[in-house]
């Protein structure tokens, strides 16, 4: 498990830097110990900060959790993936967007975040809810923006922005990130990932091709 470095990067400012390495450190431990195996004082540690210090950028571990999950998902779905550029044809975006997407999903940590979420839960836990907001409902709320900028500019026929963005990211999970959450498979190779991502947004264009209408 690699924890954050704790010396300061030069020029950076001081508070920013304590921040990132919390930050870093959160998203270290969520996913090796779980939401409830991670305390403040843990957190606070790795980072080489105090606990104030750590209760200072984040009120309280609900919050910081919710900001690891975002940060986790900007690392590898950066936000401006989702700005429609209209530079060349729109399938070389989409296939940016899905082996991103693709990253994000199959790496160690979102996996062992999942398996934590498909844990027997209290039924008030709010934990599920948090997590489905700060990362797969951010995620399919951008790429869904994306796809009516898109529709809007004829580069798409989209009539349901909303549901276009669920098919494409489920099309894209499809069976091997089932089998990595059950743990009986192999990570893909880069060639069959290709493939994957290539015949996925083909079969996204085909659906909602400009010529669709």
């Amino acid at each position: 498990m690699n924890l954050p470095s704790r010396n300061a990067s030069p020029g950076r400012p001081k508070d920013l830097e304590k921040r990132a390495a919390i930050l870093d450190a959160a998203k270290a431990l969520f996913p090796a110990r779980g939401y409830d195996g991670v305390s403040m004082d843990a957190i606070a540690q790795a980072a080489g900060v105090s606990k104030l210090t750590v209760y200072s950028h984040f009120q309280d571990k609900d919050t910081l959790f919710v900001e690891a999950v975002k940060a986790k998902c900007e690392d590898l779905l950066p936000s401006d993936l989702f700005v429609a550029r209209f530079e060349g044809p729109i399938r070389g975006q989409l296939v940016r967007i899905a082996h991103a997407f693709f990253r994000l999903i199959t790496s160690d940590e979102a996996i062992a975040i999942h398996r934590i979420m498909s844990r027997q839960l209290p039924e008030d836990s709010h934990l599920p809810r948090m997590f489905w907001e700060a990362g797969p409902k951010r995620t399919q709320e951008a790429f869904a923006a994306f796809l009516k900028a898109e529709h809007a500019a004829g580069e798409l026929h989209v009539p349901d922005c909303t549901l276009a963005a669920s098919q494409f990211f489920c099309l894209l999970k499809g069976e091997y990130h089932a089998r990595l959450l059950c743990g009986c498979s192999a990570p893909m190779e880069s060639p069959d990932v290709d493939a994957h991502v290539d015949a996925t947004v083909d079969l996204f264009l085909r659906a909602y091709g400009p010529g669709r209408r």
